[in-house]
């Protein structure tokens, strides 16, 4: 008896603890790395005077909470089509590992205590923005990925919105210098999803989803879209806004610029999925090093 109740009390952990792991999935958490780095650069270059690292703290928590509900509501919404898709099947959702009332209520739960938080621990604005960031993506983006491939466009707006909540949270205020660094990430998520939609092209068919326009059967206005928006990314990152011009900046922003048009090139001049891919890996190293630049700079 006593070696059955172990038995029964470790498969309960197991569960549990298994439990909590397929809650975590669906909070898409290699995304939210992304986001936090992107709202502690908003916040960092928006401090004046001594840095409040509780500040930061406060910032990053409820903005993980928003961000992670909105990936489970997305998740939620879209839970049968991610079924009809290789590499989306295996999710908690459409695997069964998890039922829909669940994830809709841990999203719902999450959206709102980050919400409040960023509302009492931080500001109105930063909460306020966290919030239209969850509806746009939820309300508009996520609809139209089955109505047109404007979607992307449409996307990278709420995609970019964490800058201006870390920014928010820093002066409780939007400037110039705020804008010049949502337009550094709205332009890189150009590269960066035209690229997975590529490499995805034909499962995101599959399930109905619009991310590439039907017109494009060669991918060659893909393509030379990622070649375009990398060009305005490149061209938009020394521009001397925040740095007024330093030549230390301008050259590590050209070098950066430089490695990820050469990937972008590379897949301009061919339909390999394999260059669609380096485009994607190269736009993960691309974001980090610029706004790190930027931040380095300030210090």
């Amino acid at each position: 008896m006593a070696i059955n109740s172990k038995t029964m009390q470790r498969n309960a952990t197991n569960r549990f603890t298994s439990k909590l792991r397929h809650y975590y999935i669906l909070t898409k958490p290699e995304m939210n790395l992304l986001i936090l780095m992107t709202t502690s650069a908003g916040y960092y270059l928006a401090s004046r005077g001594p840095f409040r690292i509780a500040g930061l703290i406060n910032t990053l928590v409820g903005t993980l909470l928003v961000a992670s509900g909105t990936a489970t509501l997305n998740q939620w919404m879209e839970r049968v089509w991610d079924g009809q898709m290789r590499r989306t099947a295996n999710r908690p959702l459409p695997s069964g590992r998890l039922n829909a009332r669940e994830a809709f209520l841990f999203g719902i739960l999450l959206s709102i205590a980050g919400g409040l938080y960023l509302a009492v621990a931080v500001n109105g604005l930063a909460a306020l923005l966290a919030i239209s960031t969850l509806l746009s993506y939820l309300l508009i983006y996520t609809p139209l990925k089955r109505k047109t491939p404007l979607c992307t466009l449409l996307g990278a707006f709420p995609g970019a919105m964490p800058v201006l909540i870390g920014w928010a949270g820093a002066s409780a205020s939007i400037d110039r210098h705020a804008w010049f660094l949502f337009a550094i990430v709205f332009l890189w998520q150009f590269p960066h999803f035209l690229a997975i939609a590529l490499m995805y092209r034909e499962d995101y068919a599959r399930a109905g989803y619009k991310m590439l326009p039907q017109f494009d059967l060669d991918s060659r206005f893909t393509r030379a879209e990622i070649v375009g928006f990398t060009v305005i990314l490149v061209a938009t990152t020394m521009l001397p806004l925040v740095d007024h011009g330093s030549p230390i900046y301008l050259s590590g922003m050209l070098l950066a610029g430089v490695f990820l048009l050469y990937h972008v090139m590379k897949l301009a001049r061919s339909n390999s999925n394999d260059l669609a891919g380096r485009v994607l890996h190269a736009s993960v190293i691309y974001l980090p090093v610029v706004l790190g630049m930027i931040v380095a700079r300030k210090a």
